[in-house]
């Protein structure tokens, strides 16, 4: 028997109300359900057409707009729609920050359900266009075809692609003719490879047969005006690559880390992999207030370096440090909170999950000439414990960033443990964050909240919150 088709309905003039989570707003059927769509505004008054039914709610697309909503912009993209990166870019900043201010707000009520102080104003971005210092391209041999391209009848030759992922297709690439994410010459790079690529019968990524020469691009830059390009190659094709690599070397003399990896696994990160440098040295340099921090391939940087350095402000301030304290940063990454604060606290502990990260760090430290920071790497929840404060001293401030996930129950539970003054909690994800404020509650009142754009024209938002001991 065939799969059921989901029964297609469409509901005429129905009025966005919300912005929703991932970026999606949020709209009610005339049967009470809620409806999920992309692309549209909040305001905006809209037919729908769906495209799943579930018990709770439809997810579904607008096919036909009868009012614009006043917070309605043009976007400034030709491929707003098809890719899903800034699926914002068609709101206006004010109303941006406003529905993400809203999203840390209800997440820390409803989850944390704990007394909440008035918010500290929403940060947000001066650069709302090119503002991330990373990028990562794919290529493709089967490129997406757009809507109008299909229609159109025309056969395609060539269909050769170097951009995103388009959003739930593992194996379908767009291509980007110009990103408004990266300053140039980010987009310059990308068109120059794809052309010369296509001219000399460099062969593209195909996903599915899992064959061809180029793989993926990443292009990082930095605030020193430094930049990285580095190409995983799937094929050992010797000719191919040094090919690729010289012409990259002489058209843009200007790469300060140029690099290679050829990546024969199923997939395409790159933390097990050899790198290889071609030119260059194998990191550039980032500069806040002063300091240097080394990149290289594998380290995790903010993505917005203007951004990190005001939500670097925050974490400081939030931590009231007067020269004297003790300061744990968990989750350190490549220390650069924790250098960041250095100077203003007698001594800082960071610990750190990927070893990597801590090499960094250690290096960076000794580069800024920083001697009262030390970096242990471990897994938190097996590092952080009673025999760590032992040996390193009663923390007067503990700063924790963690990931996505939040911080682990173990995790936690030390934090209540050791009984210090304050604790400053940077997170990239408020739902995890509300959850684990939730777990202190009892000994940790939440003083301060401030939310920080990073990701303009996205629905990602990151909170900062000040806990202080009951």
């Amino acid at each position: 028997m065939g799969k059921k088709r989901t029964e297609k309905i469409v509901f005429e003039n129905v009025k966005i109300l919300d912005a929703g989570a991932k970026g999606v707003s949020v709209a009610k059927a005339p049967d009470g359900k809620v409806i999920f769509l992309p692309n549209v505004v909040p305001g905006d008054v809209v037919d729908v057409q769906t495209m799943k039914k579930r018990k709770a709610y439809y997810e579904g697309k607008a096919i036909k707009i009868h009012e614009f909503s006043e917070h309605r912009i043009e976007p400034v993209c030709d491929h707003f729609g098809a890719c899903g990166g800034c699926k914002w870019q068609n709101m206006k900043y004010s109303q941006q920050l406003f529905y993400k201010n809203q999203e840390v707000y209800n997440n820390l009520k409803r989850i944390g359900k704990i007394e909440l102080p008035e918010f500290e104003p929403i940060l947000g971005s001066e650069k709302q266009l090119f503002y991330r210092n990373k990028m990562e391209f794919g290529f493709s041999n089967a490129r997406w075809m757009t809507d109008a391209e299909i229609q159109s009848g025309t056969e395609f030759d060539n269909k050769n692609a170097l951009g995103f992922h388009i959003p739930r297709m593992w194996d379908k690439i767009l291509d980007i003719e110009k990103c408004h994410l990266q300053e140039d010459p980010s987009n310059e790079i990308r068109n120059e490879i794809k052309q010369f690529a296509n001219e000399n019968n460099l062969t593209f990524f195909n996903a599915r047969a899992v064959e061809g020469l180029l793989r993926t691009l990443m292009i990082r830059t930095a605030s020193t005006g430094e930049l990285m390009v580095l190409i995983q190659f799937f094929e050992n094709d010797k000719n191919g690559i040094e090919l690729m690599m010289n012409f990259l070397a002489e058209r843009f003399p200007q790469i300060t880390s140029l690099q290679y990896v050829i990546n024969q696994k199923l997939n395409d990160t790159l933390y097990d992999q050899d790198i290889i440098l071609f030119k260059g040295r194998d990191y550039i340099l980032e500069e806040m207030e002063g300091l240097h921090f080394s990149i290289n391939a594998k380290s995790f940087y903010q993505t917005n370096s203007d951004q990190a350095y005001e939500l670097y402000k925050i974490t400081r301030e939030f931590a009231g440090l007067t020269g004297n304290e003790t300061v744990y940063d968990l989750y350190t990454g490549t220390g650069t909170i924790a250098q960041f604060v250095s100077k203003k606290a007698k001594k800082v502990i960071g610990v750190e999950a990927v070893p990597e990260a801590i090499i960094d760090a250690k290096a960076n430290a000794e580069r800024n000439n920083i001697t009262n920071c030390e970096f242990y790497v471990g897994d938190m929840k097996n590092v952080f414990n009673d025999e760590f404060i032992n040996q390193h001293g009663q923390p007067d401030v503990i700063i924790t960033d963690p990931p996505r996930d939040g911080m682990h129950k173990d995790v936690v539970e030390m934090l209540l443990k050791t009984d210090v003054p304050k604790i400053v909690y940077v997170s990239c994800n408020s739902a995890t964050q509300a959850r684990d404020l939730a777990l202190m509650d009892e000994k940790y009142k939440v003083v301060r909240v401030r939310p920080v754009d990073m990701f303009p024209q996205t629905h990602h938002v990151e909170n900062v919150v000040l806990l202080e001991k009951r």
